[in-house]
């Protein structure tokens, strides 16, 4: 590491700007009668910098080569006959430029304001990229809630609120695949919690300059994704001094709609009744040194409050917790521009989440505080790039990043003593108390190094780089190495624990010393593990300007991921994926576009994390995988050592074994149990190692000018991917399909006789297999491994409709409408198919599957200062899986006897018999949000904002398209589809307001 940082330092010392260039079209137009200014003076400037000066030509156009990504300012000087121009244009990678400039004549009656046309009315006459623009002043205009930028991504086509597969997961999909496979980036660097795939550091709306989404067949550039790229540019100072301070609210119950159902709070956790939130920030910005040197500094912090439900009529309990979630998001920046050829920018972001579980639940629960636990998310970034010009012609960058994230999942303030689980004299289970049997606390280190060079010779625009990402992993994920107990009170006990009065403050110690134990469990090894992940990236493209019609673009990425090694020896090495695309300029007005790529993945830490912590390297279970080597079924050449590991084992005490309470064995007296404790499942490394997951992208678009400030787009794409991740069960129990008419119910004893290697229980409650005609414990019943088999196939027809406010009317609209299909095997990294590996019969439409999504936005200016924005989201159901309803069966939902029977995306469930995965629908959702910012001037300028949000303005009940966990949602219906019941069980958030206030200056 030590050499890779030095031969960083040595290329940014030893060149003397900016790798991506670009294009920059201009038109310079006179308001009133369109027609073009010619002979105009203008300066392009950047912080206070020129950076070119130039004329417009007889038909008012004017084009700047070769000019960097960044943020510039368009100015042209006040004349006596039309008015000037001081604009802010943002110029981004991989897109030929125009901007449309309007000045307006003197002698016509001047309106509130001149508008130019911005970026995103332009149309694309370089490649096939389908993707999405964002600016600052936009993201300012949307209802969004609590000034998170992921919360305005769902109005882009591609795009779709995303159900989840755990409460933090990210909350919009990619062509239909959950967003942990989206890439995040920020400021075109790492910016992914690389254990599971989220953001790492979630930029808040006052430190964002623009966000870009790619979606379908962009450069070579960009990867280390089979879906999109989502990129947050950040804001810098100039040499005014500038920012904002902020406060923003939402009241709550106060004044929100009521509804039956939890909500979800910004980072995915349910919450109800009580919940309000606060928030407050400043921003500031300037110059150090005066056109050399500038700063943005910016800090926002989220206080949430909540309350649950404690309920246990059984010790008399009945009370309200209270809870605290907690936000703080520190960022700054410093650019400093060394010479006309040499700018570098440092910047800094700082996370403190705090999200507390108090105990309770949102509408009663028997967790008790001194269960409860707290979320500690820690992160920081530290980035520093550099672009610099070698030559006229040779451009490079030069970045190197460093991060950090620490997932405390469960902190909990009484850690180093037991927990319990305390049940009624009928086994109901009544409280929970003390540090419950689970702990996730993973802290990872990423450093990041790109080295880009661009080239232009003549109709050629060549581009090539490399990168090196590497994250190294530490997590101690186990259970309570105190101890945790399952305790049954008699009556007696009961009554007597009520009588004291004990409320919400009911502890560990406060369980009678004779009570009934009904199991024991303590930790083996409460330990840490982990590996290094290497990620090497390298692209070469060109883009060729064939004519003044056509420009074509050829590039080739290679994509390397040691952790594809698994449990071989070699990894994935051929991970070739040729981007081509072309541009056909029919005339100035009309284009045609198209395009092919593949795109390939990182692995997944999380799999390779575990297939560590939750493997197991006994003798009798290799002797078990050994068994199935012999069967055929595990591969005859795998490495039992290499493909196994300690693992965090839990030693079990029940079925007369168990200890008198509080006197169970410490994890140093259980090492014992190591070597025998058997598991429903175990994990191994995949011996053939993982195929990096990738998609074949296939665009073809159509884009019109229908006036400068209105444009359309048509695109069609197609992504098919390959190689998701999916667990196979090499111990599965036989096939058992159920007859629909007369289903006959398999018991799990039955099934486990079935197994490769047969599964029993023995007289201690054990499970045991039998090999060779011997019985053995310390094995599992499951065995799990990872495989790289799975697959999506999306197809969309994606229409937007764009217009720009202007000097001559007071309003600008987006509407978007995309047609699409997305279907699939493999909903997450931990899918299992239902039926003894059967995933033909997984295949079916996706859970992010919507046939229809229509997105309308209109922002009105009817008086000065005053903006409203209202927005409609409209959204076909989404599909629904019917279960086994367990009370038509005897009380058993098991029906097939695998011994699985969770219907979460995590693990397999019985469908109802005669029904298959996600064969019928929800209703179609309808949502309308509503925005108005007013802005007080002071000293004729705009100074203070006053602004209210309205989500769900009309408090319509939906049943689809909102964030809730898969388990939680309305997507788990029981009984068979000809029987037309519906549960409710969830339903997207009533109609709720937002208020804020910022001063600007």
């Amino acid at each position: 590491m030590k050499k890779i940082i030095a031969l960083f330092v040595i290329l940014v010392w030893s060149h003397s700007n900016t790798f991506a260039q670009n294009d920059l079209k201009i038109k310079v137009l006179n308001s009133a009668s369109r027609r073009p200014l010619q002979n105009t003076v203008f300066t392009v400037n950047q912080n206070a910098q020129v950076v070119i000066t130039d004329t417009t030509d007889t038909k008012g156009n004017a084009i700047i080569k070769n000019l960097p990504v960044g943020i510039y300012t368009f100015k042209i000087e006040e004349t006596d006959k039309l008015t000037g121009l001081d604009e802010i244009i943002n110029i981004l990678a991989d897109k030929n430029k125009e901007r449309i400039f309007l000045l307006q004549d003197k002698n016509v009656a001047s309106l509130d304001e001149v508008i130019i046309a911005n970026e995103k009315r332009q149309i694309n006459r370089t490649d096939a990229q389908v993707s999405s623009f964002i600016t600052r002043k936009e993201i300012e205009l949307l209802p969004i809630e609590g000034r998170d930028i992921t919360r305005s991504l769902y109005r882009l086509p591609n795009l779709t609120i995303s159900t989840l597969g755990y409460n933090e997961a990210p909350n919009v999909a990619i062509n239909g695949l959950t967003g942990i496979y989206t890439n995040y980036l920020i400021d075109g660097m790492d910016n992914n919690e690389r254990f599971l795939g989220n953001v790492k550091f979630n930029t808040p709306v006052g430190f964002t300059e623009s966000v870009t989404v790619l979606t379908n067949n962009y450069s070579a550039e960009f990867g280390n994704t089979s879906t999109g790229i989502v990129n947050l540019s950040t804001r810098s100072g100039s040499n005014n001094f500038s920012g904002e301070v902020f406060y923003l609210t939402r009241p709550g119950k106060v004044i929100d709609s009521k509804s039956a159902f939890a909500g979800v709070d910004l980072y995915g956790n349910p919450v109800k009744d009580g919940f309000q939130r606060q928030q407050l920030g400043i921003g500031l910005g300037g110059a150090i040194k005066k056109d050399k040197t500038f700063y943005y500094l910016n800090a926002e912090q989220t206080f949430d409050i909540k309350d649950n439900l404690l309920t246990v009529p059984q010790l008399g309990v009945n009370e309200t917790v209270r809870g605290n979630n907690s936000f703080t998001y520190l960022s700054g920046k410093i650019d400093q521009y060394w010479s006309s050829r040499f700018h570098s920018s440092l910047r800094g972001n700082v996370g403190i989440f705090d999200i507390e579980q108090q105990g309770g639940g949102l509408t009663g629960g028997v967790l008790f505080p001194s269960a409860g636990s707290t979320q500690k998310n820690r992160t920081y970034l530290v980035g520093l790039k550099n672009d610099y010009k070698i030559s006229d012609r040779l451009q490079a960058e030069t970045n190197f990043q460093t991060s950090f994230f620490r997932w405390n999942y469960r902190d909990n303030k009484n850690f180093g003593k037991p927990g319990a689980s305390v049940q009624a004299p009928n086994g109901t289970l009544i409280a929970s108390v003390g540090p419950i049997d689970y702990i996730f606390d993973d802290d990872e280190y990423t450093n990041q190094l790109q080295q880009k060079f661009s080239y232009q010779a003549g109709k050629h625009a060549l581009k090539a780089g490399v990168e090196f990402t590497t994250s190294d992993f530490k997590l101690l994920g186990a259970g309570n190495s105190n101890g945790f107990y399952t305790v049954r009170l008699t009556q007696f006990q009961m009554d007597s624990l009520k009588a004291l009065n004990l409320g919400a403050g009911f502890d560990f110690d406060n369980i009678p010393a004779n009570v009934e134990v009904r199991e024991y469990r303590v930790d083996l090894d409460q330990s840490t593990f982990g590996v290094r992940q290497n990620v090497l990236n390298v692209y070469v493209e060109d883009n060729i300007a064939v004519n003044a019609k056509l420009n074509l673009s050829a590039g080739l990425r290679f994509d390397y991921d040691n952790l594809s090694k698994a449990g071989s020896t070699k990894g994935d090495w051929n991970n070739f994926g040729p981007r081509t695309s072309f541009n056909y300029k029919i005339d100035e007005n009309n284009i045609i576009r198209g395009g092919y790529g593949i795109f390939y993945d990182k692995i997944k830490y999380s799999v390779t994390s575990d297939n560590l912590q939750f493997s197991n390297n006994s003798d009798n279970f290799k002797r078990q995988l050994a068994e199935l080597q012999r069967l055929g079924i595990l591969s005859p050449t795998a490495d039992l050592n290499r493909i196994t590991h300690p693992g965090n084992l839990r030693a079990i005490y029940n079925m007369g074994s168990t200890p008198a309470f509080n006197q169970g064995k410490t994890a140093l007296e259980s090492q014992g149990n190591r070597a025998t404790q058997s598991g429903n499942a175990f994990r191994i490394k995949n011996p053939d190692g993982y195929q990096n997951p990738y998609s074949h992208q296939y665009t073809i678009g159509y884009q019109r000018k229908v006036t400068e400030e209105i444009s359309f787009v048509v695109d069609l794409v197609a992504s098919r991917t390959n190689n998701l991740y999916r667990i196979k069960n090499l111990n599965t129990a036989s096939s058992y399909e159920l007859d629909p008419v007369t289903p006959v119910v398999r018991t799990q004893a039955a099934a486990n006789a079935t197994r490769p290697v047969p599964i029993s229980t023995n007289s201690s409650g054990q499970l045991q297999a039998t090999i060779g005609g011997q019985t053995f414990t310390g094995i599992a019943r499951d065995v799990f491994m990872t495989e790289t088999k799975g697959k999506a196939r999306y197809y969309a027809a994606n229409f937007v409709l764009q217009k720009s406010k202007t000097s001559m009317d007071k309003y600008s609209y987006r509407i978007s409408y995309s047609l699409s299909q997305v279907k699939t095997d493999a909903e997450g990294i931990n899918v299992r198919a239902t039926n003894a590996n059967d995933w033909d019969a997984e295949y079916a439409y996706g859970d992010n599957d919507r046939t229809h999504v229509l997105n309308a936005l209109i922002t009105w200016y009817p008086i000065r200062n005053l903006t409203l924005t209202p927005a409609m989201l409209f959204q076909s159901g989404q599909p629904l899986s019917r279960y086994a309803d367990a009370t038509k069966f005897g009380g058993m939902s098991d029906l097939n006897g695998n011994g699985e029977n969770a219907y979460a995306n995590a693990g397999p469930a019985d469908y109802q018999p005669g029904e298959t995965r996600n064969n019928d629908r929800l209703p179609s959702a309808t949502t309308f949000d509503f925005s108005a910012k007013y802005k007080i001037s002071i000293n004729g300028k705009p100074a203070i904002e006053i602004s209210a949000d309205i989500y769900n303005l009309l408090n319509t009940e939906n049943l689809s398209g909102f964030n809730v966990t898969k388990s939680a949602s309305n997507q788990v219906q029981l009984g068979p589809k000809s029987s037309n019941t519906f549960v409710k069980r969830a339903a997207a958030p009533p109609r709720q307001f937002q208020f804020g206030v910022r001063y600007i200056w």
